[in-house]
């Protein structure tokens, strides 16, 4: 074992003493295949964070919401739903919510006001989110007016601004009090957006729906499971739009590497005739050349691999944030938590270091069993 050690080292010095010979070349070689890594690792690691993020934040969302649509628009619960829904086996908690959209045209962005469930804002007051703070220049005891849709202005007082750490779901928010809330947009009495309900066995989730749409067929049950699905479905597709821009790029490296990996320069065939000549075996020709495809393709990977962490989690990657995150006119800032998939980083390194790594050992072969003589000769 220890020979088998020191003869690959021994190998490994050689091989990179040879590739010191060939510096230009292989630096450029060595630049294109990193950035490349940079780019698909950079895309992979920023949405699999934001699924991860996505996936905290929906945690505590209810396991249904209900909702009634009409004439396939959503409208508002009317009295009774809660009632017909309290009847249902399985329903642990339900929950009244009053939340809408307000669009402000002094910012040209939409609000979401909301009535808390616990602990809500005494009426006349508001309490508003970080980036609602920052567009319309608010700090805490200022004054704000907002003309709702009858044509009333509603003045309030900015009792606190929403912590920085929540800015992802609260960006755009308002709380306020239900008593403001129904002045504001006339809602009636006993009348809600949706209901949101706990079920007391998550795996009975399913069930409840069923009995729900059977028991208020304009009802329509969305579950947790599906809202999760749906924002990995978004991330997904986001992903693959980006990764489809790349596609040329990464189908012209592919080409660069199987051009510069499948022919051999005069100055390769050379060096391979005269360590024939000197007594090398054609094993250890192949392995030294597989030793030489295998540190530039990891170098690379490496490379590529920390520049992109370091892109993503700690610029934000600014690169690809517009396509990868959305647009919004309220832009939440918030910063992602460093989270690395052992799956994500296994196939990309299978598929950036592998084919270079074996596409190397074809013409060496050829050129290892080929005469010393006829190979300098080339």
């Amino acid at each position: 074992m220890k020979l088998w050690l020191a003869k690959q080292r021994y190998l490994i010095d050689f091989t990179l003493v040879s590739l010191a010979r060939r510096k230009t070349r292989n630096l450029g070689l060595l630049f294109v295949y990193a950035v490349l890594v940079f780019m698909l690792a950079s895309v992979t690691l920023y949405t699999h964070a934001l699924r991860q993020e996505a996936a905290r934040v929906l945690a505590a969302s209810p396991e249904v919401i209900v909702q009634r649509m009409v004439a396939g628009r959503h409208d508002l619960i009317p009295p009774g739903y809660m009632e017909k829904i309290g009847r249902i086996r399985g329903v642990q908690k339900m929950e009244g919510r009053l939340w809408g959209y307000y669009y402000d045209a002094v910012t040209k962005a939409n609000y979401t006001f909301m009535v808390p469930a616990e602990n809500p804002p005494a009426a006349g007051e508001i309490v508003v989110g970080p980036a609602l703070e920052r567009s319309r220049g608010l700090a805490k005891n200022n004054g704000i007016s907002f003309r709702s849709y009858s044509g009333k202005l509603h003045t309030f007082i900015v009792a606190d601004v929403l912590p920085q750490a929540s800015e992802l779901v609260s960006a755009d928010l308002v709380l306020m009090s239900e008593q403001n809330f129904r002045a504001f947009f006339d809602y009636p009495a006993g009348h809600y957006t949706d209901i949101a309900l706990s079920v007391a066995n998550p795996q009975e989730v399913r069930n409840v729906a069923i009995k729900l749409a059977a028991a208020l067929p304009d009802a329509r049950p969305i579950l947790k499971d599906e809202v999760l699905r749906t924002y990995a479905s978004i991330f997904d597709w986001r992903e693959g739009i980006v990764l489809a821009l790349l596609s040329a790029a990464i189908l012209a490296f592919g080409i660069l590497a199987w051009e510069k990996a499948s022919g051999l320069s005069a100055e390769e065939k050379r060096e391979i005739g005269i360590l024939k000549a000197i007594g090398w075996e054609t094993g250890d020709v192949i392995k030294m050349k597989f030793w030489e495809g295998l540190l530039i393709s990891l170098t690379a990977f490496l490379v590529g691999f920390i520049a992109a962490y370091v892109h993503v989690f700690h610029f934000a990657a600014s690169l690809f944030e517009p396509v990868l995150k959305g647009w919004a006119v309220l832009y939440p800032r918030f910063q992602l938590t460093p989270h690395i998939d052992g799956l994500q980083v296994a196939t990309l390194f299978f598929f950036t270091v592998v084919p270079y790594a074996a596409a190397v050992l074809v013409p060496i072969w050829k050129a290892a069993i080929t005469d010393p003589d006829a190979v300098m000769r080339g």
